[in-house]
């Protein structure tokens, strides 16, 4: 599995889930998760949670860290239990500096302050997750946290985002390794 930052901001609009968008942008093919730093501003035409969509809940935010993950098969049932799998590394993680983190569903939260963003959804091709974190808080449609506020220097971004990247990489490995392993019964 490719693990990549991208070391140019860009801006999250909704149209990065499309099916080889690694591939196209970065040359990265297979599947892969690609981080990178930039601004979220979904319009609801490129919005992919219809729930928002119908209340129309806006999504945005300054300055995020964001992640797409694309795999290659059809089970959106198995990307939604990889995003949430995504979700819980990255709290892990972030726990070692800041404890005190909760996890709902594919959501984060500190002090009851909403710190991501996430969905998973499916291409003709593919299963793609979205799952961003807010740097800072300002700007946001609800109240929210952010990474500096849990104590990661904004330099240090980069370091993160390859941290869990290579962490659900080296997850996702140990998933085929473990379903290589075992012989079958009955």
């Amino acid at each position: 599995m490719h693990v990549y930052f991208v070391p140019q901001t860009i801006l999250y609009d909704g149209t990065q889930l499309s099916s080889l968008w690694a591939y196209r942008s970065f040359g990265l093919l297979g599947d892969s998760i690609v981080g990178f730093r930039g601004p979220c501003r979904v319009h609801f035409d490129h919005m992919v949670d219809l729930e928002d969509v119908r209340v129309q809940s806006p999504i945005y935010g300054d300055d995020m860290l964001h992640f797409i993950v694309e795999h290659f098969d059809h089970d959106l049932e198995k990307a939604v239990l990889r995003q949430r799998l995504l979700v819980t590394i990255i709290k892990e993680i972030l726990e070692k500096r800041k404890p005190g983190l909760q996890r709902a569903g594919d959501d984060l939260y500190y002090e009851e302050r909403k710190l991501s963003i996430s969905i998973a959804t499916a291409t003709p091709v593919s299963t793609m997750i979205h799952t961003a974190l807010n740097i800072t808080a300002e700007n946001t449609p609800v109240p929210a946290a952010g990474l500096v506020e849990l104590g990661w220097p904004v330099a240090s971004i980069p370091e993160l985002a390859q941290e869990i990247g290579r962490t659900y990489a080296d997850e996702m490995q140990g998933v085929i390794r473990s379903r290589c392993k075992v012989r079958g019964v009955g």
